[in-house]
């Protein structure tokens, strides 16, 4: 399945730097059922008129039994250090991605750490870049879906400025955002 927007639509709506479209070649093992999806990461430009995308990445979901997605993959030029990681509403990235929504929290629940039975959908917790800005993903999480009412296709998946509190800062901004920054 190909992204809806064209490729020009596409550049026009990424304007932060780690925003990734999910809607990119899902494998569907039969139809209306996807088992797996890609995300090709770029680094988002500016204006419509910046130079090429830039590719950064790229991480895969893939069900794994009933219940659980596995997610891998490989991001770079991210500074040294953690960041939130997050499944956004909307796959709407433009506005330097605030137009992506808040948390995809489809149960309206507080944020939490990706353990925790009581958070968003979207709550992955933090990615950890090394020294040379590289993150590579490598978590199961039971909440994630790819079909239903779970599901990330069309969202967002969006790498925050700072570490996630995971829920724990003792304040209402904690218990929806994480304090994880801006979206990057």
């Amino acid at each position: 399945i190909i992204n809806t927007h064209s490729l020009v639509n596409m550049r026009r709506m990424l304007l932060g730097p780690l925003c990734l479209p999910l809607l990119l070649n899902c494998a569907l093992v039969r139809p209306q059922f996807v088992h797996q999806a890609r995300a090709y990461v770029y680094r988002a430009v500016q204006s419509p008129d910046a130079e090429p995308l830039q590719p950064m990445g790229v991480v895969d979901f893939r069900m794994t039994g009933w219940w659980h997605v596995q997610v891998n993959g490989t991001l770079g030029g991210l500074t040294p250090g953690q960041h939130g990681f997050h499944v956004h509403e909307f796959g709407d990235l433009s506005a330097n991605c605030t137009a992506a929504g808040a948390h995809f929290n489809p149960h309206r629940k507080t944020h939490g750490a990706p353990e925790s039975h009581n958070r968003h959908v979207g709550d992955l917790g933090n990615v950890v870049a090394d020294a040379n800005g590289i993150v590579v993903v490598h978590l199961r999480d039971s909440q994630l879906a790819l079909n239903g009412a779970n599901s990330i296709i069309g969202r967002a998946l969006v790498v925050h400025e700072k570490p996630d509190d995971l829920g724990r800062g003792g304040d209402e901004e904690s218990k929806r955002t994480g304090h994880a920054g801006k979206r990057l």
